[in-house]
């Protein structure tokens, strides 16, 4: 039986660690290794309920940790990301899949995963999955809204403007993060050197690539108004809206980049106006959910992430 698993650097709180890791778990994962970003600001006890499942590997990402790499830490996140990937797929995986996605992304495949990944051609080494971004709910529930994305680029402009009138000129597909989505490598490449959406072996990028189409990845970048606040100042210098990233259209057809979209945003309306940009573009009001439907964008998802938790992670008792 064809096997996968999952890498991730990640520094959140334990209730989200273990919801990610129960929600790939209950999909048939083999392995999920747990580059843990920040040892220092780990909740008391947090190494001990990872260790103690068996799928689980997690592993402190500390100076000596970095020291044995060979290497300072990184100043960027990315790069430690991609660094941790490299070493996990290279010193050996115990899989014959394995997929680097972010704490706050997940798996949604049509059908088992491990059939999906069972039934490519044995040069096929890359599966690529594309994003499914989730609209904030303003009441908490288990099935979530979420807005696609068709690959054909003159398509996905024109939708654009028509389902964010304000904001779409300048957006691609309407998502705030990355539409190129996460891959599955197949284990075996040599030196492969991983990119955040790519990786590298023997010079080749992405060699034997496919798109996974039975599969999708729901990302959760944002899931209510305070959660996205709260993270938008750091997306806005270091993530995924920071400044060296380019716009999704030549800049002399008027395109800007996220970073400077939301620089004008707030220089001209403050919180405001941000928060009508967010209206427009992230909420699961019933205003966007009719244009995404109308555009055939909508999709909804059960994720019942705080159920599955209990289920995996039984003898965790978490603070409300």
């Amino acid at each position: 039986m064809t096997t996968w698993g999952l890498v991730t650097t990640v520094k959140a709180p334990l209730r989200s660690i273990l919801e990610f890791a129960a929600w790939h778990l209950e999909l048939g994962a083999h392995r999920i290794f747990l580059y843990l970003d920040d040892p220092e600001g780990l909740e008391p006890g947090t190494l001990d309920v990872l260790r103690d499942h068996p799928k689980l590997r997690p592993m402190l990402t500390d100076h000596p940790y970095w020291r044995q790499r060979g290497r300072k830490r990184p100043a960027r996140h990315q790069v430690r990301q991609t660094a941790n990937a490299s070493h996990r797929y290279n010193s050996g995986a115990g899989v014959d899949w394995l997929g680097h996605i972010d704490v706050d992304e997940f798996l949604v495949p049509e059908g088992p995963l491990t059939q999906l990944l069972g039934a490519l051609s044995e040069d096929c080494h890359i599966a690529r999955v594309r994003p499914m971004e989730a609209l904030a709910q303003e009441n908490q529930s288990d099935r979530w809204a979420f807005k696609t994305l068709t690959l054909d680029r003159d398509c996905r402009r024109r939708q654009s403007l028509e389902v964010w009138p304000t904001y779409g000129a300048y957006m691609n597909g309407g998502f705030l993060s990355h539409v190129a989505g996460k891959i599955l490598v197949r284990t075996g490449l040599e030196a492969a050197d991983f990119r955040i959406h790519n990786v590298f072996s023997g010079g080749e990028e992405n060699p034997g690539s496919v798109e996974l189409s039975g599969a999708a990845l729901a990302h959760m970048h944002a899931r209510n108004w305070p959660d996205w606040l709260a993270q938008y100042r750091f997306r806005h210098q270091k993530g995924s809206y920071r400044a060296e990233l380019k716009p999704d259209r030549p800049r002399d057809k008027g395109g800007l980049t996220l970073h400077e979209l939301f620089s004008m945003i707030e220089t001209e309306g403050g919180e405001p106006a941000l928060r009508q940009f967010f209206d427009e573009v992230c909420a699961a009001n019933p205003q966007h959910l009719n244009r995404l439907a109308k555009a055939g964008l909508l999709r909804e998802v059960h994720l019942p992430l705080d159920a599955l938790r209990l289920k995996h992670f039984p003898d965790c008792n978490l603070a409300k």
